[in-house]
């Protein structure tokens, strides 16, 4: 599998706040990992830091530790993301200006013909296969718990003035429950990591339109269609291929 990624400050922050890891080499483990962090002064940058480079590190270190079953390696993502929750929570509690921040992650790690995915927050993991976009990851986010409950359309939550609003961080709280799941690879499949500051800008079918042009320099095109459209955010795109 081959990555490619892009991240970038946007046009209305002062710090970038995202953070990602792509594999360097063929021979490294295929993890792919995305986090956009929250927080005043620069705690979210260092939420998001701490809790990507946490994972990547717990399952490097564990993974030949452990039966290669599909309910192991899912088993290591779960521990992964709880792992990276402490390491995060517990840094908040050292230094006052870093109390409260968290962040999103999501990771994908792609082994022996399929893809494990954790899941916490808003970032969201895309799966283009054939002429279809499909998200696989869940919002955890209160507009998306509005949707879920009828309480508004989709097309209104996409002008939410509280879309931003988390109900799922990782290291606000000492223990935290992600979404893990394994989907099957298929020859074509393209998979697609990204932050809000690209979903809350560009809508999906351009999304899909852009990366089945060009998925190796989809991530500088969509960060800058993001920042062409306000860039009121970070803006991180991982593609895989």
């Amino acid at each position: 599998m081959r990555g490619f990624a892009k991240t970038d400050i946007g046009k209305a922050r002062e710090i970038n706040q995202d953070y990602y890891s792509i594999p360097k080499s063929d021979q490294d483990l295929q993890l792919f990992i995305l986090a956009d962090g929250m927080g005043g002064y620069n705690g979210g940058e260092v939420a998001s830091t701490l809790a990507t480079e946490a994972a990547k590190n717990y399952i490097i270190d564990n993974f030949e530790k452990i039966e290669h079953s599909k309910e192991e390696i899912l088993e290591l993502i779960k521990n992964a993301v709880e792992y990276a929750n402490n390491v995060v929570f517990e840094k908040s509690k050292t230094d006052k200006e870093l109390e409260g921040m968290g962040t999103t992650l999501d990771i994908c790690f792609i082994y022996n013909n399929k893809i494990y995915i954790g899941h916490v927050g808003d970032s969201r993991v895309y799966r283009i296969r054939g002429e279809l976009i499909r998200k696989l990851t869940k919002d955890h986010s209160y507009v998306q718990q509005l949707v879920e409950d009828g309480k508004i359309t989709r097309e209104e939550a996409n002008h939410h003035p509280k879309k931003n609003m988390l109900t799922k961080a990782l290291g606000c709280t000492a223990y935290v429950e992600p979404d893990i799941r394994a989907r099957n690879l298929e020859p074509g499949d393209i998979w697609v990591m990204c932050s809000d500051g690209l979903t809350n800008m560009v809508e999906e079918k351009e999304i899909y339109q852009v990366i089945k042009e060009n998925p190796e320099t989809a991530p500088q095109t969509l960060v800058n269609l993001a920042n062409n459209a306000g860039g009121y955010d970070n803006i991180t795109v991982i593609t895989i291929l």
